[in-house]
């Protein structure tokens, strides 16, 4: 279950703390966009000198290099790398199974939290999805400054709550940040999403969030399971060579989507729910490229 409002007002705080130390990796990336602080990949008025070239007419004179107009007799221009505001595109993935413990849940909501709150501290241009099934819903930035989302994404409605999250049909700016929040916990071919995340010069990565009940697990004797998705109950014998086939089949699942990404240029960083979020975030996304430490 989504956290109550008060429960996502707190989790909102503690991330706003970790958003001091980490953010996400606007400089690893070219941009282009409307004018802001960060590098961009055309030329523009900011103080970082890129090079020299003719003048033409129409030029704005006040770029003339008058410097070596005295030296040479010629006119050429100064020109100067273009300042852009980031372009980040986040997606959500609101299906049941993310908010089916209390601890994944509130760790699913602190990436979500973060990205939001790391993209408004660069004054980046975000847009969030939120996708449950075949259905996404972009959120407005008076619902996303507040807590309303969580009501946005109790309300979304789905045919079959088992279907992969429609990443694919997300309306992707071209060049953006693509950031997926998902536990990817869906039996397909990653390859639709990855290729999503990536195409028009997008620069995807993925922060999935996982439990220890995931991931390790000692289930023995006759258990009952429950799906996360739909609810359904199922009772299953578990010995240690079926608890064995899971935890192999779990690591290969991550590591077929690790892979895949690659393959695209996107990355995917593994977070988990116990623990610290700054302690969390920095167990593999800092390494991966995901976020970075502040300078």
């Amino acid at each position: 279950m989504i956290p109550e409002p008060d429960e996502l007002r707190r989790l909102r705080s503690r991330v706003q703390a970790v958003a001091e130390y980490l953010k996400l990796p606007f400089r690893k990336q070219t941009w282009r966009g409307q004018a802001g602080e960060f590098s961009g990949a055309g030329v523009g008025t900011s103080l970082d000198f890129q090079d020299h070239r003719n003048y033409l007419p129409g030029d704005d004179p006040r770029h003339i290099n008058w410097q070596a107009y005295a030296r040479t007799g010629h006119y050429t221009m100064k020109l100067y790398r273009e300042e852009v505001r980031p372009l980040v595109d986040l997606v959500f993935d609101v299906s049941d199974s993310m908010f089916f413990e209390e601890e994944k849940a509130r760790r699913s909501v602190e990436l979500f939290s973060f990205v939001v709150e790391s993209a408004w501290r660069d004054t980046a241009s975000l847009i969030c999805h939120l996708v449950k099934g075949k259905s996404h819903l972009r959120l407005s930035d008076d619902i996303l400054r507040g807590e309303q989302w969580a009501e946005s994404a109790a309300g979304m409605e789905v045919a079959d709550p088992n279907a992969v999250p429609a990443v694919a049909d997300v309306p992707f700016r071209a060049n953006a940040m693509r950031v997926y929040v998902s536990d990817l916990l869906y039996p397909t071919s990653p390859e639709a999403i990855v290729t999503a995340l990536s195409q028009r010069k997008g620069r995807g990565m993925i922060l999935a969030p996982y439990a220890r009940s995931e991931s390790d697990v000692d289930w023995d004797g006759n258990l009952e399971f429950v799906d996360a998705e739909d609810g359904t109950h199922h009772r299953r014998r578990v010995e240690p060579a079926l608890l064995k086939r899971y935890l192999t089949a779990y690591r290969q699942h991550f590591e077929y989507w690790k892979t895949s990404a690659r393959r695209h240029g996107v990355l995917v960083a593994r977070v988990p729910a116990h623990g610290e979020f700054r302690e969390a975030l920095q167990a593999e996304a800092l390494k991966a490229g995901a976020v970075e430490m502040f300078a």
